[in-house]
């Protein structure tokens, strides 16, 4: 399952999305989760589909990766269904004492796992195409008419970028840590949920050493090559819109227009 997690992966191709601006690219994914959202009915949501799978297929990313990013999450998934399937008003389809599915109901689950599912797509489009230190430079100038209220905000793009780019590596550890304790006789399997949870204790503790360690040698590099923040540091690559990003923003307004079009025509489903 930690192998399956792809959150903060990078993977390098020669597609129209790696070569887009980063900056448009941040506020794509957030106009996506937008749509996914505010949408009301189904064809307003499949609009929102179509627009998040084109962005798939131009990033020229196997579909198996988008699907290992959605393993996750599956039991998150499967909860939400069964949990909304029994909110529905409306003729009961089937019923045990209090507990009823009616057609709304399972309009409703359907709907709501669709959402959770494309949010998951969108962002995995967006951190799958875009480098550490691109998504740093976009977040820096995106946020950067905040700097005139004294907001750090170098170190706070640095933070969560770092973090990110963090996390394949601390389940690469993690894994490494949990292969070692079941060599040394280490049960993590069986049991209850209680059992498991004591457990994962061995696994815990060496793996927040590692990631002090590593912080600590990170920060230790970073003032050994003189960082000292934001202030007076120049760019190797200037980030600029061209071409292909320009359609990119066409295309999103005409998306937009697409959705609110069957978001009014079309009733709401919740």
């Amino acid at each position: 399952m930690i192998s399956d997690i792809t959150l903060g992966q990078y993977f390098p191709a020669p597609s129209v999305m790696h070569r887009m601006d980063p900056r448009l690219k941040i506020c794509l994914t957030v106009f996506s989760i937008v749509l996914i959202f505010v949408s009301g009915n189904f064809f307003s949501l499949a609009a929102a589909v179509l627009y998040i799978f084109l962005g798939i297929a131009l990033s020229k990313i196997p579909p198996k990766m988008y699907l290992k990013s959605l393993k996750p999450i599956l039991i998150l998934l499967v909860f939400t269904a069964v949990l909304n399937i029994f909110y529905g008003t409306g003729e009961p389809l089937v019923q045990w004492g209090w507990l009823k599915i009616t057609k709304a109901g399972i309009l409703n689950s359907v709907f709501i796992s669709l959402r959770i599912v494309l949010l998951i797509l969108a962002s995995s489009v967006l951190t799958f195409t875009t480098s550490p230190t691109q998504l740093t430079d976009a977040i820096e100038r995106l946020l950067k008419p905040l700097g005139k209220l004294h907001v750090p905000v170098h170190e706070f793009a640095m933070m969560m970028t770092i973090a990110l780019r963090f996390v394949p590596t601390l389940l690469e550890e993690t894994e490494k840590i949990m292969s070692a304790q079941k060599a040394r006789g280490a049960d993590m399997e069986s049991g209850g949920v209680i059992q498991r949870i004591k457990a994962l204790v061995p696994v815990l503790i060496p793996l927040f050493v590692s990631a002090f360690r590593r912080a600590y040698d990170l920060a230790t590099a970073m003032e050994s090559r003189c960082y000292h923040g934001g202030e007076g540091r120049t760019k190797m690559k200037i980030l600029k819109f061209g071409r292909g990003d320009w359609l990119s923003l066409c295309s999103a307004v005409l998306a937009l227009g697409v959705f609110l079009t069957l978001n009014i025509l079309f009733p709401r489903v919740i």
